[in-house]
């Protein structure tokens, strides 16, 4: 690679950079070519991505900087090739020169190509992997066909473990290279001081030994010369029925206690819960062996358990040691070491790991500290000899697994009874002689809220029970969690309710055909976890499972009134996944009619008749029949060839209801009223996903079509669309007519394809969809019609479209978020339209030169 034109933008008397013939050297090398990333303070603000590739390293300016969430794509303008020495540059470029402004260093490593990188790049398809201090794992370079001064590319993050919820700003949180280090305490003696003075323990001098315990680590293949930051999260497993086979998976006890990690840092450690809370105040004992290691920097991990008589870990001993204070039968139990010295050893096999964490403990005889054992293959007989010494399971590990916060399926744990954690979210009252309380009421999570799985009323002594009653009275709340299902053998006025917020662990046989737990027995609280660990969120405290009062007692073929409408066959279930009814379904339109309606009456309409229910066969129905009701309206529009039809639309919600009981689940009103239906007043856009776009990259497009319309000057607002795609919808003032609509449409979502034809496109071709966003603006069409806000859809779980706010968006986690009972929980609860606004909007479309 040339090296000329980087010489001839530069005057090397003038500004630092070094020049095209400077050597640079190669002794951290070793492992691969480097690779460096700049952040760059110039006119505009940019990261600058470079590799290193056949003796030069080239380069590409990144606008926005690298993103670590997989799939998303970033600019990246190719410049010219830099000498291997600008890799360690980082300073102030003077004013008047090419590229005038500051220079740090954002990150630095090595890469490995998928290929050879030069034939890659010729044909403009890189596949790398980057082994930094900040950015690692998969990346794509991939060349586009848009034309401009400088060659474009974009820089992909591939999915895998490295893969988050981040950006390069987000990882700007150390001081920059080019920054001179901070003054150094006059002696050891004084840093020893000052640590003491600020934390009140005492601090170990620092060790000879650590250079040692550095070299060894560093050795490691994978180890990379780096610090791991303070604060890093445990990995976690995932729960199989059985272990794995094989000799490349190593197999441990499951030890039954809190997980805690340690960060080692200047000989003083912080022990840290699960959940990030500080606990070295708790374990002073442990804390001090920990700083008695011969090192003087760490991260471990491990559990903290209470040792039984036979060796063995014991929850209930922990509890009551925990309440006692007696720690002395405390010990931590280490299966990890993720960095040692300054080393981050978290890419490095899992057996090597355990082997220099073996070698640590053996060095420094800790009696509170113990090394987790482990045999290589034979799962199934291992997990065997554990349940016939009566331990709760084991934790299978791949033996070559690198350390990821975070779940990860090189971890999985087999457990020997069938054991798992719920919800307390309320209990009955105590019978005869017991006290406090008769039983606890559980609940699981499901896509974020809680859904009811029946009680616990064994597995309590005495001193349990008192417990646990002073901490569900300081819960009490009078309102109802959730809804409970009609066939619970008590009436909901019998229970007394708590806050959310207890993990209960217990022991059970299997599922009832309700879905309730059968002969569940308490084991423990769980008080490491919250309901977030459970996967609940915050907004979303109510059951799942709608509540079906209405159809209870209802016989067989009967006829149920809503409102001034009869609903025969109210029992029938509509949606068979869940035993949603007929009436379940009216009962909902009535709930929700005053957000439903304004979406629906005075509009044409096409509606999705399902006779059989959800399950069956279900089809699209526009034009007006008299047997639909008598409050299903009727209007005549004229027809494409001249002729002209009858559309149907209602008027109130006897209409809808009408059109309920003739089997409607779904309502898809036109974009224009019947007063004028050549005169549209919205815009849709339905962002169709194709297969492995994930759900994040499609939040990211709805916010990026958003920003766009916001560019022409157009508010809009956004609908979950309960399949599996967002709309965005633009209201408008009436005037222009349905040609002029859909012509600005398809040059919007054209106009967005070509700037970034790797993330959307605009056309319906299957075909040519692979891994983007159909940007569907189709619906902008007379007779075309987007499914209403609050109407149901005819899918399995019985989703709903739902408008949100733009900042409601983000806390989504999928088109279907909300179900029937989750959106009745959303009526019940909203105190204001989140499209509000939206009716009052006067806007036009802009016009183009």
């Amino acid at each position: 690679m040339s090296l000329r034109e980087y010489s001839s933008k530069r005057r090397f008397d003038q500004t630092p950079e070094p020049a095209s013939d400077t050597r640079s050297r190669k002794s951290a090398r070793t492992k691969g070519p480097i690779f460096v990333v700049q952040l760059h303070h110039a006119r505009a603000r940019h990261y600058d991505f470079r590799l290193e590739v056949d003796g030069a390293l080239k380069s590409w300016a990144v606008p926005k900087g690298p993103s670590l969430r997989a799939g998303d794509k970033r600019l990246a303008v190719e410049v010219e090739d830099h000498p291997l020495a600008y890799a360690s540059f980082a300073g102030d470029i003077p004013q008047g020169h090419y590229g005038a402004g500051h220079v740090d260093i954002f990150d630095h490593g090595w890469w490995t190509p998928e290929g050879e990188p030069l034939r890659a790049l010729a044909k403009g398809h890189l596949e790398f992997e980057l082994h930094g201090d900040k950015l690692r794992g998969r990346w794509t370079l991939v060349r586009t066909r848009l034309q401009g001064a400088k060659q474009q590319w974009l820089l992909i993050k591939r999915s895998d473990a490295e893969a988050r919820d981040a950006e390069a700003d987000d990882l700007i949180d150390a001081a920059p290279r080019s920054q001179p280090a901070p003054r150094k305490l006059a002696s050891a003696r004084a840093a020893k001081a000052a640590a003491e003075k600020a934390g009140g323990r005492k601090v170990a001098a620092p060790r000879k030994a650590s250079a040692v315990w550095r070299r060894r680590a560093l050795a490691l293949a994978g180890a990379r010369a780096r610090p791991l930051p303070a604060g890093f999260k445990p990995q976690l497993c995932t729960l199989e029925a059985t272990p794995p086979r094989g000799d490349e998976w190593l197999h441990e006890t499951k030890w039954d206690g809190y997980r805690l990690l340690a960060d080692l840092d200047a000989g003083r450690v912080v022990l840290r819960s699960r959940n990030d809370l500080d606990w070295s105040a708790k374990f002073v004992e442990i804390a001090a062996a920990i700083e008695a290691l011969p090192v003087a920097s760490a991260r471990l991990d491990g559990e903290l358990i209470a040792v039984d008589a036979r060796g063995q870990s014991d929850f209930s001993a922990l509890q009551r040691a925990l309440e006692a204070g007696a720690h002395a039968s405390l010990r931590y139990v280490l299966f990890d070491l993720p960095a040692l010295e300054g080393i981050d050893l978290t890419q490095v096999a899992l057996v090597e790991r355990k082997a220099l964490l073996q070698f640590l403990l053996q060095a420094a005889k800790q009696k509170v500290l113990s090394f987790s054992t482990h045999i290589i293959g034979n799962g199934e007989r291992v997990f065997e000899a554990a349940s016939r010494q009566g331990l709760e399971g084991i934790v299978s590990k791949r033996v070559d697994a690198r350390y990821v916060e975070g779940r990860a399926r090189s971890w999985v744990k087999t457990k020997q009874a069938n054991t798992d954690e719920f919800v307390i979210v309320g209990h009955t009252a105590p019978k005869g002689s017991r006290e406090g309380f008769g039983s606890l009421l559980l609940a699981g999570v499901e896509r974020g809220a809680l859904r009811y799985v029946g009680r616990v009323g064994s597995g309590f002594d005495d001193a349990l029970l008192r417990k646990l009653t002073r901490q569900l009275a300081s819960l009490a709340q009078a309102d109802a969690v959730l809804s409970l299902p009609a066939h619970v053998p008590f009436r909901a006025g019998a229970v007394r309710w708590v806050k959310p917020r207890l993990i209960a662990e217990v022991e059970f046989r299997g599922w009832a055909k309700e879905g309730l737990l059968r002969q569940a027995s308490f084991l423990r609280l769980r008080d490491d976890k919250t309901t977030e660990d459970l996967g609940m969120s915050e907004h979303k405290t109510a059951t799942l499972q709608p509540a079906r009062t209405a159809t209870k007692k209802t016989p067989v073929g009967k006829k149920m009134a809503s409102g001034e409408v009869t609903i025969t066959h109210p029992e029938r279930i509509v949606f068979p996944d869940t035993s949603i009814t007929k009436q379940d379904v009216a009962d909902y339109y009535r709930a929700v009619a005053d957000h439903l309606l304004p979406e629906l009456i005075d509009r044409p309409l096409s509606v999705v008749r399902c006779p059989d229910g959800a399950g069956g066969t279900c089809f699209f129905q526009k034009h007006h029949a008299a047997a639909l009701g008598k409050n299903v309206a009727s209007i005549t529009l004229k027809e494409k060839g001249g002729g002209s039809d009858e559309y149907l639309y209602v008027k109130d919600l006897r209409g809808v209801l009408e059109l309920v009981q003739m089997n409607v689940l779904e309502f898809h009103p036109w974009g224009a009223r019947i007063d004028a239906p050549d005169q549209p007043d919205r815009l849709v856009f339905d962002l169709d996903p194709a297969p492995g776009v994930d759900w994040k990259a499609l939040v990211a497009g709805a916010r990026d079509v958003r920003a766009r319309l916001t560019d022409t000057g157009l508010q809009s607002f956004v609908r979950l669309s309960g399949g599996k795609g967002v709309h965005v919808v633009v209201p408008l003032r009436r005037g222009v007519d349905w040609a002029e609509v859909k012509a600005f449409c398809e040059a919007f979502a054209h106009a967005m394809a070509t700037q970034q034809p790797l993330h959307y496109l605009a056309t319906a071709s299957k075909a040519k969809r692979d891994g983007r966003i159909f940007i569907d603006w189709l619906r902008n069409a007379r007779g075309a019609t987007s499914v209403a806000s609050w109407s149901l859809r005819a899918r399995a779980g019985a989703p709903v479209a739902m408008p949100l706010r733009w900042d409601e968006l983000g806390r989504t986690k999928g088109a279907a978020e909300f179900d029937l009972a989750a959106a009745l929980r959303r009526a019940k609860s909203l105190r204001k339209d989140p499209w509000e606004g939206f009716a009052e909007l006067e806007q036009v479309l802009p016009k183009f030169d």
